[in-house]
């Protein structure tokens, strides 16, 4: 066992979420072992009792209590063929800064309590050690679509201020239900994590200023088509990242979108559709230093792109109207 230390985060480690971090310290701790020793209060951060989705600051002192040494522990879970065969197979783009892969929906990013298979723990199909791609930002289980890991400590965290900050564009597509009024606007407000949040449950409820917890959170909308005044083609692209926000928003505007069980509106759903959710991570535009931006696309998955078919959207129509609505 090792004896108790403490760790200073470094610069390169700004808002990296501290079971991340702990798991780039710590790769033979389990993410289990890791929520039993912050529920017992064992790894703290400035002295205080922490969860493990705290966002990390440089500086920060990281208590870390005794730990079974490498070899004291059971190996890590070697990632079986299939799952390497299918991380390659949601590759977009790949270059030296990082990977764009087309997360399906139902995949989990990372994991916790009971989830056993997600998108962290195949990125070793990419490279095991100081070679493995990090996450750097998230989508919800059933959100589909472009999502990015990033090679290296200095490319993570510049991708992580970029996700954190507005340079960087995030376009979703929705299918509402019932039509947006007007048609092309923002949605604003303060939202926070219920208290009776836990895991992958966790639920956002609306909130007012100064209230603790409470997010400030803004998505601006566009509508691309309509079908029959049942349901609409959203076009949404989120100027601040809060948890399920464009959820969140569409449903507390009377328009929730096709397929969320958690959060919904007095229009009931599409019959004779999937009722899986039906939003995508469509685009992500990346500024780069001397160079043009670069634009990642993800096609829709197979439910939404049946969905879009039965309700007669032209998912290959020009987008220019709509996104100079959105600019």
């Amino acid at each position: 066992m090792s004896k108790v230390e403490n760790r200073t985060v470094a610069d390169d480690e700004a808002d990296i979420r501290l079971d991340r971090w702990f798991k780039r310290h710590f790769p033979h701790i389990t993410h289990g072992a890791l929520e039993k020793l912050l529920r017992t209060g064992q790894v703290r951060v400035d002295g205080g009792r922490v969860k493990g989705n705290q966002r990390l600051t440089p500086g920060q002192e990281v208590r870390i209590p005794p730990l079974p040494e490498p070899g004291e522990v059971a190996p890590p879970k070697v990632i079986n063929a299939e799952d390497r065969a299918f991380a390659r197979s949601m590759v977009l783009y790949e270059d030296d800064t990082l990977i764009a892969l087309n997360k399906p929906p139902g995949l989990p990013v990372q994991g916790g309590s009971k989830v056993v298979r997600h998108l962290d723990g195949m990125l070793d199909a990419f490279g095991t050690g100081e070679k493995r791609p990090r996450l750097v930002h998230r989508l919800d289980k059933d959100t589909s679509g472009v999502i990015i890991v990033a090679k290296g400590a200095s490319n993570a965290a510049r991708l992580a201020a970029l996700f954190k900050g507005r340079d960087l564009e995030k376009t979703y597509w929705a299918i509402a239900l019932g039509v947006m009024i007007p048609r092309a606007g923002e949605i604003t407000g303060y939202m926070k994590k219920s208290e009776g949040s836990q895991g992958d449950r966790e639920l956002m409820v609306a909130a007012r200023h100064g209230e603790e917890g409470a997010q400030f959170a803004i998505t601006r909308y566009a509508t691309a088509d309509e079908a029959a005044r049942r349901a609409s083609w959203v076009v949404l692209r989120p100027e601040t990242g809060r948890t399920h926000q464009l959820r969140v928003h569409l449903a507390a505007a009377g328009h929730a979108i096709q397929g969320d069980g958690k959060y919904m509106c007095d229009v009931p759903p599409l019959g004779g559709v999937s009722q899986k959710l039906h939003l995508h991570a469509r685009k992500l535009v990346i500024p780069r230093d001397g160079q043009k931006p670069l634009v990642l696309e993800a096609p829709m998955p197979k439910h939404m792109a049946d969905t879009f078919e039965a309700l007669g959207f032209d998912a290959g129509m020009s987008m220019r109207a709509v996104e100079a609505e959105l600019a």
